[in-house]
């Protein structure tokens, strides 16, 4: 038997309330593997990525995956196995990005401008996680098993 790739749900719809926050730019959701589970950017926006396109948002799932891997390695080393990361903000010249876990195997990334209230913004992306984390959650992948004959 052949093993069968599934998509997984897009889940962008769910960001709108992120995105609706004055500063906030982007947000994306991914799984720990790097996958895009679903993508949302605030309206009228100009600037260098003025709309994150699905191949955007899809190098950002990689680039999140990656920084969520080597801040609980770091969190690890300095504080034990069971240390966990709540939450990485990473702040640039153009603004910040935050991430926090959205469930089991998820984050949730948010792209702000430098005149965000990042405050709130933290507060809102835990509030967003509380509400429909179990919507944002990407459950482990199966092995495919040999295929018999």
């Amino acid at each position: 038997m052949a093993g069968t790739i599934s998509r997984l749900p897009d889940v962008g719809w769910m960001l709108r309330p992120l995105t609706g926050i004055p500063g906030v730019r982007h947000a994306v959701v991914v799984s720990e593997d790097g996958l895009r589970m679903g993508h949302d950017s605030a309206e009228g926006l100009t600037g260098e990525v003025s709309r994150l396109g699905v191949a955007e948002a899809e190098s950002l799932a990689a680039a999140c995956a990656a920084l969520t891997v080597t801040s609980q390695s770091t969190v690890s080393l300095l504080f034990g196995d069971e240390a966990g990361v709540r939450q990485l903000m990473i702040e640039s010249d153009s603004g910040f990005v935050l991430f926090t876990s959205a469930g089991q195997g998820a984050s949730l990334g948010v792209a702000t401008d430098t005149e965000a209230d990042v405050g709130l913004v933290a507060q809102q992306m835990q509030l967003l996680v509380a509400k429909i984390g179990a919507h944002l959650s990407s459950q482990p992948r199966e092995p495919m098993g040999r295929p018999t004959s």
